[in-house]
């Protein structure tokens, strides 16, 4: 199943809880700054964002069925279909752009970076980034679905799920090489729980380009 096609059968259902670090957030980003959350699904850290105070928002994401379930549940919200890696933003037209739990939907090195490259073009000057996702875990269960599929899928740390959609677990290497062209600001490692219930390593950053 294509990533696309798996995220619009569940997006009337998944409920995303990983939590967003807000309060640190504000401490580089302005309300009336003007923020991307690339990979948005229905819009829930936006909207989060827009009870803070933030109005200047704009989100995308690939899936249709998550963008029209966010344009129900919060209308007030900027939300967009694009291509994958493709926002439609002009150059250096937002101050910050969050990722959130997207990398762990990207399965290939290439791809991620194409996507870095275009959260390059669109971030103004001295923009912020703030990734949110997901680190190796050293449990049996994830040890032996990483080994399972390392040779179809190509990478260590990627996995299919029972109900179709593919993940990323990433060595903390590839993310330092991956973000290498942001100024790190903070960089913490969290334990999350993920949208099927299950713990796992983590980390957020805030970066300045």
């Amino acid at each position: 199943m294509k990533q696309e096609e798996y995220w619009n059968s569940v997006s009337g259902k998944k409920e995303f809880t990983t939590p967003f670090q807000a309060e640190e957030f504000s401490k580089y980003v302005s309300r009336d700054q003007m923020i991307l959350d690339v990979g948005c699904g229905y819009g829930r850290t936006l909207n989060e964002l827009y009870h803070h105070g933030y109005r200047n928002l704009i989100g995308v994401d690939f899936s249709n069925g998550m963008i029209q379930r966010g344009r129900q549940q919060y209308p007030r919200l900027d939300l967009r279909v694009i291509k994958e890696a493709e926002t439609g933003l002009p150059d250096d037209s937002v101050d910050a752009v969050i990722l959130f739990a997207v990398l762990t939907c990207i399965r290939t090195n290439e791809e991620q970076a194409a996507l870095l490259a275009e959260i390059r073009r669109v971030l103004r000057p001295h923009g912020i980034l703030y990734v949110n996702d997901f680190l190796l875990n050293t449990d049996e269960r994830n040890l032996l679905r990483y080994e399972k599929y390392k040779e179809t899928c190509g990478v260590y740390g990627v996995f299919e799920l029972p109900e179709g959609a593919v993940c990323r677990h990433h060595e903390e290497a590839w993310i330092k090489e991956l973000l290498k062209d942001f100024t790190e600001q903070e960089y913490r490692h969290l334990t999350f729980t993920t949208m099927n219930g299950n713990q796992s390593k983590g980390f957020y950053f805030i970066g300045k380009l």
